[in-house]
């Protein structure tokens, strides 16, 4: 279950929602999520499952080049790279994983996750590489 006093964002994706993953800061250039450990998260071992890890690591890289300021129009990624490798396991309550940005371009930026277990032991690192999306041109309506 996740602690009240931890600051929420919408988050504004269905699968990370029906995780649990909850966005707890984001800045430009920065994102941190948090995601409580339960046994539905585990693999065979016991561990957390790695898919779990990776999909974090994918919205920490992703969501750390997307920051819009209130009232902006939200950006949209897609991931064209990931490069994760785990360093770590072990039994805690959460899962904290941050992402910073390293290079943005017009179309492309290049970003860096960690994933931290209670915020102390750190499992896992990635590198992504990430398109930003064209906002779709709205519809034109018939003004007949």
């Amino acid at each position: 279950m996740t602690d009240a006093s931890i600051l929420s964002i919408p988050i504004d994706n269905p699968f990370l929602e029906r995780l649990g993953v909850v966005l707890t800061d984001w800045s430009p250039g920065y994102a941190e999520m948090r995601l409580d450990i339960s046994p539905e998260l585990g693999n065979r071992t016991g561990r957390i499952h790695g898919g779990v890890i990776c999909t974090l690591l994918d919205a920490v890289c992703g969501y750390c080049g997307l920051y819009a300021a209130p009232g902006e129009p939200a950006l949209r990624s897609l991931t064209l790279s990931l490069t994760s490798n785990f360093i770590s396991s072990g039994d805690g309550a959460a899962l904290v994983a941050k992402g910073y940005i390293v290079r943005k371009g017009r179309s492309v930026y290049f970003s860096r996750g960690e994933v931290w277990l209670d915020d102390a032991e750190l499992l896992a690192t990635a590198v992504g590489t990430f398109k930003f999306m064209r906002t779709p041109t709205p519809a034109l309506s018939d003004s007949r």
